[in-house]
């Protein structure tokens, strides 16, 4: 028969009937075959309920589920800490992420989703809902991917856009979510400078209102594979952002210049002002009298101020972040014919983000070949 398990206040109850007995003059053993124990649980008895009342037990017993329960407190609390330092110490804003952090944290240290849930912020039904990717899911990121890898240099606005022209009926944030879960990012730039001169050539002054109101046109220098340089004459309209031609030789002078504005200017018609630095091919005499006597008027930009020529810079920053930056010519033909490839490129399919993220110029003339690509003379 199983031995009877006591309760505190019992034993306390039965100490003070041995108590009683003893301060009447009877033995030790008297009082032990009284209670109904054994000597051995007698003083294992009085060691640990020795002079105490049933008041008192009590009061013992709710001291000891006080201190398990901040021992329990003090534990949870430290569990708690521990989780959140696996967390690590950014934010977990989207709930794929705060699922993956959840099940690491009940892996690595054994505790139940329902803790992992509560210390991290992640209601339970989000835990553990199974998230149902749509059907084109990796179609459109395969074509995401695809177009980053392709355009380097463009974000996930302007490769929304390009979706968009492929077919895609897609939102932007959708775009921005894929972008972020593959990780493609773009190079952060120089800061911009936020210095202005405000004379008459300067683009803030004399703003483009209407096609071939203002042309710009500016110098950019690169090297062929064997360490040659050449350089390239941009010619843009400023109102349409789109390039108007790309002239390369290995040297570019002032009558240089006058060929390609005279090309253009046949194609085209005569823009109301042309706008440059003040480099010396372009404020050579010959180039201003040749413009006055056509039609034209120029538009000179302050000395030492680049930003001033904004809309041609802007372009020549593009070309060499999206091309030169990446290509290697092995020769001046190739390099012509690269070159005009991207300027194709540039005017009708690339999305510009000034307009709407619409390219340039989707049907722009393309200028006659002995004009876009002269041959070298040497």
């Amino acid at each position: 028969m199983a031995q009877k398990k006591h309760r505190p206040e019992e034993i306390v109850a039965k100490l003070r009937q041995v108590d009683v007995l003893l301060s009447q003059g009877r033995p030790v053993a008297e009082g032990i075959r009284t209670i109904g124990v054994t000597a051995f649980t007698y003083y294992r008895w009085r060691k640990e309920f020795g002079g105490l009342k049933s008041d008192q037990v009590k009061r013992l017993k709710d001291l000891e589920k006080e201190n398990e329960r901040l021992r329990k407190a003090v534990s949870d609390l430290t569990l708690e800490k521990l989780i959140l330092a696996e967390a690590g110490s950014g934010k977990l804003l989207s709930p794929a992420r705060r699922r993956r952090c959840i099940d690491h944290a009940m892996t690595k240290f054994g505790v139940s989703q329902r803790l992992a849930c509560r210390v991290l912020g992640q209601h339970r039904s989000t835990q553990r809902k199974q998230p149902m990717g749509r059907a084109d899911e990796a179609a459109l990121t395969a074509d995401i991917v695809e177009f980053a890898t392709q355009y380097g240099r463009y974000g996930y606005r302007r490769i929304t856009a390009l979706l968009h022209a492929a077919g895609w009926a897609v939102n932007v944030k959708r775009v921005e979510r894929i972008w972020r879960r593959e990780g493609l990012k773009v190079p952060q730039r120089q800061p911009k400078k936020g210095r202005l001169w405000l004379n008459d050539g300067s683009c803030v002054r004399l703003r483009p209102e209407h096609p071939n109101h203002v042309w710009s046109y500016d110098f950019v220098e690169d090297r062929t594979h064997n360490g040659r340089k050449f350089r390239m004459l941009n010619v843009i309209d400023e109102f349409t952002r789109e390039c108007i031609a790309i002239r390369i030789d290995r040297r570019l002078r002032s009558t240089d210049v006058i060929d390609v504005l005279s090309d253009l200017f046949i194609l085209r018609g005569v823009p109301g002002h042309v706008r440059s630095d003040n480099g010396p091919e372009f404020v050579a005499k010959a180039v201003r009298d040749w413009i006055a006597a056509v039609g034209a008027k120029t538009a000179f930009i302050e000395p030492g101020s680049p930003w001033e020529n904004g809309y041609c810079e802007s372009f020549n920053a593009k070309l060499r972040d999206e091309l030169l930056d990446g290509e290697i010519f092995y020769s001046l033909a190739e390099a012509k014919t690269v070159i005009e490839s991207w300027r194709q490129h540039y005017n009708t399919r690339r999305p510009h983000s000034s307009l709407g993220y619409k390219p340039p110029a989707p049907a722009a003339i393309v200028p006659p070949s002995n004009m876009a690509v002269k041959p070298t003379m040497h």
